[in-house]
């Protein structure tokens, strides 16, 4: 029958050694860093990642403008490219009128669902040239929940290497704690003499 003592670390004992503290305090401490550190980084880490790309957005919006166009070209053969959003997207040639400017033409990224004569909205940039849509609120908010998570599954990782090497180390010194003794006590209990 085996019984179990929890807590003998933090009690007084013949039998406790010096590493057995050192283990306890170390267990403390990692669970302290994984429950109250670990949560407390990630929520810094989405916090300023969220500013980040929040950052990114707002200059993307500013930088790009969408316009209404009609597709009149077939979509082209090459391989779909990855839109805002995870969405993907062809290149292809559509036309829009511009107040002042008329009817313009040019090639543009369009969802990969869009067919001639299909009216889409597609983003240029300052310079006229097709961009995907800026970055929306939603993929801000999955990179910023990314980030966070990231961060705080790379705490708990480095507390729990760490944890495994103090135990480690203390286990060591553990074993050679009781080496000593014992090399101490085995004469009296088996009445050898050491040589």
């Amino acid at each position: 029958m085996r019984t179990r003592v929890r807590g003998w670390r933090w009690r007084r004992s013949p039998l406790r050694r010096r590493s057995d503290v050192v283990e306890a305090w170390t267990v403390l401490v990692a669970a302290v860093l994984i429950l109250v550190g670990a949560p407390l980084v990630g929520a810094a880490a989405a916090s300023w990642a969220h500013g980040e790309a929040r950052t990114v957005s707002l200059q993307q919006r500013a930088e790009r403008h969408a316009v209404r166009a009609e597709v009149i070209g077939e979509r082209s053969r090459s391989l779909p490219t990855m839109q805002g959003g995870g969405r993907h997207a062809h290149r292809t040639t559509v036309r829009w009128s511009e107040p002042g400017e008329g009817t313009r033409t040019a090639t543009a990224r369009v969802p990969a669902g869009a067919r001639r004569g299909d009216v889409v909205e597609v983003w240029f940039d300052a310079h006229g040239r097709s961009v995907a849509p800026p970055v929306d609120g939603s993929a801000v908010r999955q990179h910023s929940l990314t980030m966070g998570t990231c961060a705080a599954g790379g705490v708990v990782l480095l507390v729990l290497l760490g944890l495994g090497a103090v135990r480690r180390v203390a286990l060591r010194r553990r074993l050679a704690e009781w080496e000593r003794a014992w090399a101490l006590t085995e004469p009296q209990w088996t009445h050898r003499r050491m040589t």
